[in-house]
């Protein structure tokens, strides 16, 4: 994705993040890497949800630090535990960008990130994107990048899992990594 050029004009986003009771640094390491690793104008705003969250400092100090950032900030907090698909529900009604993006609570973006998801769903508005996932160690936060050989999906007791991309869909792309699965 780094080598591809991408239009100018690509739709705007709300980030919707949804948090339980995170740790600080890592709810803030997230946020930071989103606002700090896309372009402002693509950002139309960051919506945290918060999940029902007992721990005091994700209340009031988080509303106040928030403040502060350079891109809209809203928070929506949860009366009660609803759990996430609910919460990004939650998030995804309030949201004013053109395209909504869900992230996890506990991910880094890094520089590049959001053009090419941004420029796909240009290219087709009923797609649905998905980056390649890296992985942050969670014993030593190490970064570990992840494969593109690698899909997402659904097994039919309804566990996710990764599956290894078919031969015949790297035939099919010839190549070009960049190419949707």
């Amino acid at each position: 994705c780094k080598t591809k050029v991408y239009p100018d004009e690509l739709p705007n986003t709300s980030v919707v993040i949804v948090f339980h009771n995170e740790a600080w640094s890592t709810l803030l390491r997230t946020v930071y890497s989103v606002i700090n690793r896309s372009p402002h104008y693509l950002l139309s705003e960051v919506i945290l949800v918060d999940d029902a969250s007992e721990r005091d400092f994700l209340k009031l100090t988080l509303d106040n630090y928030v403040k502060n950032l350079e891109v809209p900030v809203k928070i929506i907090r949860m009366e009660e535990r609803s759990g996430l698909i609910r919460a990004r529900l939650r998030g995804a009604a309030a949201s004013k960008g053109q395209v909504i993006t869900f992230l996890d609570a506990h991910c880094e973006c890094t520089l590049g990130w959001l053009e090419p998801l941004l420029a796909r769903i240009k290219e087709d508005r009923k797609t649905v994107v998905c980056p390649i996932i890296d992985v942050i160690s969670d014993d030593t936060f190490e970064y570990m990048a992840g494969s593109d050989m690698t899909y997402g999906g659904f097994n039919w007791k309804l566990n996710f899992r990764w599956y290894p991309v078919p031969q015949r869909e790297m035939d099919r792309r010839k190549g070009d990594r960049t190419l949707p699965v």
